[in-house]
């Protein structure tokens, strides 16, 4: 049976997958959100910059926990959940404006190019983008969950360690 984690090594752990968190939602969203600004898909690049945001609350929490400060938990439970709200009101964006999709637009586009017509797919391309939308809120909803249980269970080991001699 292993012994438990001591508080310094439970808060080198939380700062290691925030960090980590962070800067992926700060990269890859941001870089969808150019990628849609650069398309003309101008909600796209809205919900993508205040996704990225998201990143950027997470890794300021970082940063006050290296400091020393407890606060920093605030802002990584905090990310998660602004995270987690901006993810699925873009989902329901885009559910109640399936028409405007910016994938249909194109893929209607380049159906028209090539002088075939969408009805020829073996599959409903509204459903599946229903589909996938929905698949985005389940999987948001489970994993901003699971970040924030995640956090909230960390907190007291997180002040131990930051009350018995700072950040690592």
């Amino acid at each position: 049976m292993q012994a438990p984690l001591l508080p310094s090594e439970r808060l080198r752990r939380v700062l290691r997958v925030a960090r980590i968190d962070g800067l992926s939602v700060l990269v890859i969203a941001g870089g969808f959100g150019l990628i849609s600004a650069a398309c003309g898909d101008f909600s796209g690049a809205a919900f993508g910059f205040l996704i990225a945001a998201a990143g950027a609350i997470e890794l300021k929490g970082v940063s006050l926990l290296r400091a020393a400060r407890m606060e920093g938990m605030g802002w990584l439970f905090g990310s998660q959940l602004y995270l987690m709200a901006v993810i699925l009101a873009y989902v329901f964006f885009r559910l109640f404006n399936l028409a405007k999709d910016p994938l249909l637009k194109a893929l209607n586009r380049a159906f028209a190019q090539t002088g075939m017509d969408m009805e020829m797919l073996p599959f409903d391309l509204t459903q599946m983008l229903k589909f996938v939308y929905l698949a985005v809120a389940v999987i948001t909803i489970l994993y901003q969950g699971g970040m924030i249980i995640y956090y909230l269970r960390r907190r007291s080991a997180v002040a131990a360690a930051l009350q018995s001699g700072g950040a690592p």
